[in-house]
C-alpha cells in the first residue's frame, strides 16, 4: 500500500501510470489514498481525486472499486461538504450512460455496416459456420459481445447509488432522480426482471427508514418535501411497470403509494390522485375485478369534476359514460359458491385489500345505486342512458336483444384521447361491450325464465345474438352454480328447461316480502292500532317515573365515566408530553455533547494532520538529500554518510551544496577537454572532404550540362510540332471568316440598339428624376419660407407680451417702494413719538417717586388747597375708555382707593381727583392731527394702548 505526503501526489502518480498504460495500478493507487484513515477530512483535491476515480472505475468496469470508493467519500463529506458527493455520482451516473449509450451505437453501427465481397452471398462462410454452431445472430452475439456488459454495469451503477443514498436526507432529490433514471433504463430497454428487482430495493429502503427511525440524517417524512419526493418515485414506478405490463409489480406499487398516505396521514395533490385512480382503472380491468374498477372509475370521474377546470363538457361525457358501463359490467352475483373456507378467506382477504386501497365499502350493490343518485348518468351520453334504462328497469324478454345490440354497437365507436385531461388514459368504450353482452345474456335468461318454464334451443339462441350456445351455456352453467336463474338443458330434446329457485331465491323472498305487507295494511285498516302510549300509561302507571330516574342514573353514570376517561387521557397525555420533554431535553443535551466531542476531535486531528505534514515533509526533503547525495557520491563518501553520529537537515543541506560545487566543477574541466578535442576532429574531418567535395561538384556540372542540352532538343521538337498544329487549324477555320463577320456585326448591330434603347430610357428616368426633385426642393423651400415667417411671428408677439409684462412689474415695483417709503415715514414719525413719551413718562415717574416721601395722603379729607375741576366740554371730552395718557405705576395699581389722593396737580398743571379723571393734554385732544394707519381710528386707538418701553414690567 502506497502513501503520500499530499492527495495531490497520488493524483499525479495516478496519471503518470495511466499515461504508460497501468490503469490497474492508477486504481488501486487512488483506491488506497481514499480507503486510508489518513484523509477523512474534506479536502478540494480529494474531490479531483474521486471524479479521476470514477473516470478509471467506468473504463474499467469496476463496479465494487466504485461502490467501497464513493461509500467512503460519503463518510468525508456527510458533515461538511455533502454538494460535492451530489457532483461526483452524477459525473458516475453520467459517464455510466454515456459508455452504455457508445456501446450500443457501435453494436448498430457494427450490424449495418456493409461488410461482404460478394454482393449476392448473404452471408460469409465464417458466419455462417459460427451461426450453426452458436445458433445465435450476429446482433445478439454483437449484443452479448459489446452492449451487454456495459448494461450490467449501468446496472449495477444504478443499484449503487440508490444504495449509498437510501438514508440521507440532504440528497433526497439526488436519490428520486437517480431512481427515475432507472425506471426509464428498465422502460428503454424492456427489462422486466431488473424492474422487479428495482421495485424491491426501493420498497426495502422505504422498510429500512420506518423501522430504525433514530438514524442520523434520515429523511423525515412528515416534511412536504421529502413526501413529495417518495410519492413522486412510486407515481413514477407505477407508470412504468403499466407501461410494461407488469400488472403484479404495478399493483405492489399502488399498495406502496397507499401505504404511504396512510403513514403520513395526508393525501397527495390532486393531480397525482388522478393518476393513481387511472392507473387502477387499468390494473382492476386486467385482473377482471369489475367491482373496484367501476368504483376508481367513479373516483376519476368526481376529482375530474371537482378539481380539472379545464375538463370540457365532450371529456366529461366520455369520463361519465365510462363510469355507467364500467358499474354495469360488474356481474349481478357473487361468485363465491361451492368455494373452499380457505379460498373464501383468501378471496376476503384480496377484496379487503383492493377495496381498501379505492375506500370502497365491500356492498356491490351500492355501486349501481352510486351511478343515478350522484349524478353520474345524467352526465353520459344518450346510448349509455339507454342501455342503462334497459338493463336496469324495462321487462322485455322477446325484444330485449334487438334493443340492446344497436345500442352497444354505436357505443363501440365511442372513445378517444381526453384533450383536457393528460393523466387519465386513453378511453374506448368498446372494452366494455363483451362484459356487457354477457350481463344482457344474463339479464335475458332471467327474464325468460320469468315467463317460461321450456323454450326451446333455436328460439333461445334466435333470442340472443351475442354468442354461440355452446358460449350461451358456459355462461348459464356459472349462473346456475352461483343461484342466480335455475334451468336445466335438454340436449336430446333440444329444449332449456326453467324451475323455481329455493326458499333462498330473491325473486320468492321478494313475493313473500310483498305479500306480507300487503296483509299487514290490510289488517291495520280493519283494526287500527292502539296507541302506545296510552297502553303504556294503563298497565303501567308509575313505569314514566321510574325511567326517568332510571335514565338520569344511568346519565350521570355516564357523566362520572366520561369524566374519569377524560382525567385517565389527560393525565396520559401529561405523561407523554412530560416523557416527550424528558426526551427531547436528553436528546438536546446528547447531541450538544456530540457535536462538541466531534469538535474536539476535529481541532485534535486537525493539529495532528499539520504537525505530522511539518515532520513528513522534513523527512521527505532530508531522504531526497540523502539519496542525492548517495547517488552522487562513491562508496566512501556513503560510508560517511551513515558512520556520523547524527545526520540532520542542515548538515545534509550544506554537504548536498558542497557536492554540488565540486561536481559543477568537475563538469567544467570535461566540457573544456571536450571542446578541445571536438575542434580538431572537425578541423581533420575539414581539411580531408575537402578534395572529395571539389571532384563531386566537378561531376556534377557535367551531368547537368548534357541534361539541359537534352531538354532543350526535345523542347525546339516539340514546338515545331505545335506551329504544324496551329497552321492546320487556321487553315481550317479560315472557310468561316466571313460568317464570323456576319453574325459579329449582327450582334453589334443589336447591341447598339439595345445600347440607344437603354440610354433614352436612362435620360427620360433622370429628367423625371431632376423634375421631382425639383418640385420637392421647392416644396421645402416654400414650407421652410412658411415656418421661419410663423417663428418670426410667434417670436414677435411674445417679446410685445414679455415687454408689456416688464412694464407691468415695473410700474408695481415702483408703487410698491413709494408706498414702502411713506409707511418707513410713518414707521419713523411713531417712534419718535414713543420715545417721546416714553421720556416723559420717565421724568414724570421720578417726580412722583421724588414727591411721595414729602406729601401725605389722607384718605378722608379732601385737600384744603383743592379746588373743583371746570367741567369739560362734550366736544372735548375723552371717550369713555380709559385715557391712554393717564399712567398708573404697578406700586400704585395694588393699593385701594382709599390710598389714593383726591386732588393733585400732575406736572402739566392738570388737576385730578377720584370722581372726575383728569383731562388730557392739547396735544392728546387734538386726534385728528395724528397720523392713522390704514385710515381708521380704531388703529390709531389699537396702537395708543402699546405700553410704552420701560413700562412696569420691567
Amino acid at each position: 500500500m502506497s502513501t503520500f505526503a499530499k492527495p495531490e501526489n497520488a493524483l499525479k502518480r495516478a496519471e503518470e501510470l495511466i499515461n504508460v498504460g497501468q490503469k490497474q495500478d492508477a486504481l488501486q493507487a487512488l483506491h488506497d489514498l481514499i480507503t486510508s484513515r489518513k484523509y477523512r477530512h474534506w479536502q478540494k483535491p480529494i474531490e479531483r481525486i474521486m471524479f479521476k476515480y470514477v473516470e478509471l472505475c467506468v473504463d474499467m468496469r469496476r463496479g465494487r472499486f466504485a461502490k467501497d470508493g464513493l461509500i467512503q467519500y460519503r463518510i468525508i463529506c456527510q458533515q461538511v461538504n455533502v454538494t460535492s458527493l451530489e457532483e461526483v455520482i452524477k459525473h458516475f451516473m453520467h459517464l455510466s450512460t454515456e459508455k452504455a449509450e457508445l456501446a450500443r451505437s457501435q453494436a448498430q453501427a457494427l450490424e449495418e455496416a456493409l461488410d461482404v465481397d460478394d454482393l449476392e452471398a448473404d452471408k460469409r462462410p465464417e458466419d455462417l459456420m459460427l451461426s450453426y454452431v452458436s445458433g445465435e445472430k450476429g446482433k445478439d452475439r454483437s449484443d452479448r459481445e459489446l452492449v451487454t456488459p456495459w448494461f450490467k454495469f449501468l446496472w449495477e451503477t444504478y443499484r449503487t447509488v440508490l444504495e449509498i443514498l437510501r438514508n440521507n436526507s440532504k440528497l433526497e432529490a439526488l436519490y428520486a432522480m437517480t431512481a427515475h433514471r432507472a425506471f426509464q433504463f428498465c422502460k428503454q430497454y424492456k427489462r422486466t426482471t431488473e424492474f422487479r428487482r428495482l421495485c424491491e430495493i426501493i420498497r426495502n429502503h422505504l422498510s429500512n427508514l420506518n423501522k430504525y427511525r433514530d438514524q442520523r440524517d434520515r429523511p423525515d417524512l412528515s416534511a412536504p418535501e421529502s413526501l413529495q419526493f417518495y410519492l413522486d418515485t412510486r407515481f413514477e414506478q407505477l407508470k412504468i411497470a403499466t407501461e410494461l405490463e407488469l400488472w403484479q409489480e404495478a399493483f405492489r406499487s399502488v399498495e406502496d403509494i397507499h401505504g404511504l398516505m396512510c403513514m403520513v396521514k395526508k393525501t397527495p395533490k390532486a393531480s397525482l390522485m388522478v393518476v393513481y385512480y387511472a392507473k387502477l382503472t387499468e390494473i382492476f380491468w386486467i385482473s377482471a375485478s369489475h367491482l373496484y374498477h367501476s368504483h376508481a372509475w367513479f373516483k376519476l370521474f368526481t376529482l375530474q369534476k371537482s378539481f380539472n377546470k379545464n375538463l370540457s363538457q365532450k371529456d366529461l361525457q366520455l369520463i361519465a359514460s365510462s363510469v355507467v358501463l364500467a358499474a354495469l359490467s360488474v356481474p349481478p352475483y357473487e361468485q363465491t359458491r361451492g368455494a373452499s373456507h380457505l379460498e373464501l378467506e383468501n378471496a376476503k382477504e384480496r377484496n379487503l385489500r383492493m377495496a381498501n386501497l379505492i375506500g370502497f365499502n365491500l356492498d356491490s350493490k351500492v355501486e349501481r345505486a352510486e351511478v343515478v343518485s350522484k349524478g353520474v348518468l345524467s352526465r353520459a351520453n344518450q346510448e349509455v342512458k339507454d342501455l342503462h334504462h334497459l338493463l336496469e328497469h324495462e321487462f322485455l324478454s322477446l325484444d330485449f336483444a334487438s334493443k340492446v345490440q344497436p345500442l352497444l354497437t354505436k357505443i363501440s365507436k365511442i372513445g378517444g384521447k381526453l384533450s383536457s385531461a393528460a393523466s387519465v388514459p386513453e378511453v374506448q368504450l368498446s372494452q366494455y361491450v363483451p362484459a356487457i353482452e354477457k350481463l344482457a345474456t344474463l339479464r335475458l335468461l332471467q327474464q325468460v325464465s320469468h315467463v317460461y318454464q321450456m323454450i326451446k334451443i333455436e328460439n333461445l339462441s334466435r333470442m340472443i345474438p351475442f354468442f354461440d350456445f355452446l358460449v350461451v351455456e358456459k355462461i348459464s352453467v356459472d349462473a346456475v352454480k352461483n343461484n342466480f336463474i335455475a334451468m336445466k338443458v335438454d340436449h336430446m330434446k333440444g329444449v332449456v328447461v326453467f324451475s323455481n329457485l329455493g326458499l333462498d331465491s330473491h325473486g320468492l323472498r321478494d313475493h313473500l316480502t310483498l305479500l306480507a305487507e300487503l296483509l299487514n295494511s290490510g289488517r291495520a285498516m280493519i283494526y287500527p292500532p292502539v296507541p302506545k302510549a296510552e297502553k303504556v300509561g294503563d298497565m303501567f302507571l308509575g313505569l314514566a317515573e321510574t325511567v326517568d330516574k332510571e335514565h338520569k342514573k344511568l346519565l350521570a353514570r355516564k357523566i362520572l365515566i366520561e369524566k374519569k376517561k377524560e382525567e385517565q387521557e389527560r393525565q396520559l397525555l401529561e405523561m407523554e408530553r412530560e416523557e416527550e420533554s424528558k426526551r427531547l431535553r436528553l436528546q438536546k443535551i446528547t447531541e450538544e455533547a456530540e457535536q462538541k466531542r466531534l469538535a474536539s476531535e476535529f481541532e485534535q486531528r486537525k493539529h495532528q494532520r499539520i504537525r505530522k505534514e511539518i515532520e513528513e515533509r522534513e523527512l521527505e526533503e532530508a531522504q531526497a538529500l540523502l539519496q542525492e547525495a548517495e547517488k552522487r557520491g562513491g562508496k566512501k563518501k556513503k560510508k560517511h554518510i551513515f558512520e556520523g553520529e547524527k545526520v540532520t537537515k542542515q548538515t545534509l543541506m550544506e554537504m548536498a551544496l558542497t557536492e554540488q560545487l565540486r561536481e559543477r566543477q568537475e563538469m567544467e574541466k570535461k566540457l573544456q577537454k571536450l571542446g578541445k578535442t571536438m575542434d580538431y576532429l572537425e578541423r581533420a574531418k575539414r581539411e580531408e572532404s575537402a578534395p572529395l567535395i571539389e571532384a563531386v561538384f566537378q561531376q556534377r556540372l557535367v551531368e547537368e550540362k548534357m541534361l539541359h542540352e537534352r531538354e532543350q532538343q526535345l523542347e525546339v521538337e516539340l514546338s515545331l510540332q505545335r506551329h504544324d498544329g496551329d497552321l492546320k487549324e487556321k487553315n481550317r477555320l479560315v472557310r468561316m471568316l466571313d460568317n464570323k463577320v456576319i453574325f459579329q456585326e449582327r450582334v453589334l448591330q443589336r447591341r447598339h440598339s439595345n445600347f440607344d434603347r437603354l440610354r433614352e430610357e436612362r435620360e427620360d428616368q433622370i429628367r423625371q428624376l431632376i423634375l421631382a426633385r425639383k418640385q420637392e426642393r421647392e416644396f421645402k423651400r416654400k414650407k421652410i419660407f412658411y415656418v421661419i415667417s410663423e417663428e418670426e411671428r410667434l417670436n414677435k408677439l411674445r417679446e410685445e407680451e414679455e415687454a408689456r409684462k416688464r412694464e407691468e412689474a415695473e410700474r408695481r415695483r415702483k408703487e410698491e417702494a413709494e408706498r414702502k417709503a411713506k409707511l418707513d415715514e410713518i414707521a419713523e414719525r411713531q417712534r419718535q413719538r414713543e420715545l417721546e413719551l416714553e421720556e416723559k413718562e420717565r421724568l414724570r415717574r421720578e417726580a412722583l417717586l421724588r414727591g411721595s416721601t414729602d406729601v401725605s395722603f389722607r384718605p378722608t379729607e379732601p385737600h384744603a388747597d383743592s379746588r373743583p375741576v371746570e367741567p369739560v366740554p362734550a366736544a372735548a371730552a375723552p371717550s369713555p375708555s380709559p385715557a391712554p395718557e393717564k399712567y398708573v405705576p404697578k406700586f400704585r395699581r395694588s393699593e385701594g382707593s382709599s390710598q389714593v389722593p383726591p386732588t393733585e396737580s400732575d406736572r402739566w398743571g392738570l388737576t385730578r381727583s377720584d370722581d372726575h379723571p383728569s383731562q388730557p393734554s392739547d396735544r392728546w385732544r387734538n386726534d385728528d392731527r395724528r397720523p392713522s394707519f390704514g385710515g381708521s381710528s380704531r388703529s390709531t386707538w389699537s396702537s395708543s394702548k402699546i405700553p410704552p418701553r420701560g413700562s412696569s414690567d420691567r
